[in-house]
């Protein structure tokens, strides 16, 4: 599932998932249960109340979604995409300690869960355990039934690209868009990478293919503004600053605009 745990505060958008039905308006990983037990055996009240908390959790009512993960819980105590979703939840209120609980009871539950893994490696890459989150979306490439690994590819070279390793981050991207060559976080990462390295006509090449799939967030903005700034294009660099402070007038990136902070990096995660 494609959500943020700080898309309401302007930052970059990473691939989160939960393997579950569509809902909420966000999009959402296939729809096959990550669950070792054949489909029959799966209770239908479960699924059903770990859908609609996946939903809740989307558009941020968080009560509620703890209230139907609670029911799927009473449905079936063995259900891992229950505890993923709380993972989510609990990750969003920086309930850290339950958070880290739940993505665990969720692997546990179902060690081959990629979605599982991927958000759990997004978590502690979020809290700077950069290391065991690697490990994470590692697990989640090893399933080779894993539906989307682009998604966990292009998490992994934002992990890397956070910790300032671009040679292991140009890596990873370059494996997720190899596999889905118009996945915007990978784009937007990649164009990250190559403005860091110096090729800017590169950089602006695959931000403006992400831009044609959507608006951008507040750090691909950031990226694009840095971009068009070294290449002393003012007309594109104004045009990112007005985007960021119209969108975004509380993210750091406009605060660095506004004090003409253009070394700060900023991060996707």
């Amino acid at each position: 599932m494609s959500h943020a745990f700080h898309a309401r505060r302007g930052t970059w958008i990473p691939l989160l998932a939960l393997g579950l039905a569509a809902c909420g308006g966000m999009p959402v990983e296939g729809t096959p249960s990550p669950e070792t037990r054949p489909v029959s055996e799966i209770n239908v009240q479960a699924r059903i109340h770990t859908e609609l908390g996946a939903g809740y959790f989307s558009r941020g009512q968080y009560a509620v979604a703890l209230q139907e993960l609670k029911k799927a819980r009473e449905a079936d105590v063995g259900y891992a995409p229950a505890y993923n979703v709380l993972g989510l939840v609990h990750g969003e209120l920086r309930e850290d300690r339950q958070a880290e609980e739940f993505f665990r009871k969720a692997i546990s539950l179902s060690p081959g869960y990629s979605e599982a893994n991927n958000n759990f490696g997004l978590f502690l890459c979020q809290r700077d355990r950069a290391k065991e989150a690697m490990e994470r979306f590692e697990a989640a490439l090893a399933n080779p039934l894993y539906a989307t690994p682009e998604k966990a590819l292009a998490n992994a070279g934002l992990c890397a690209l956070r910790g300032k390793e671009l040679a292991l981050a140009e890596g990873y991207l370059a494996r997720a868009l190899k596999r889905a060559p118009g996945l915007v976080s990978a784009q937007v990462g990649m164009a990250d990478v190559n403005f860091r390295q110096g090729r800017w006509l590169a950089a602006r090449s695959l931000l403006r293919q992400a831009a044609e799939q959507g608006e951008l967030g507040a750090q691909a903005l950031w990226v694009g503004l840095r971009v068009e700034r070294n290449m002393a294009d003012r007309e594109s660099e104004a045009s990112y600053a007005a985007q960021l402070r119209r969108r975004f007038p509380e993210s750091m990136q406009t605060q660095w605009l506004l004090t003409n902070q253009f070394d700060q990096p900023g991060s996707f995660l």
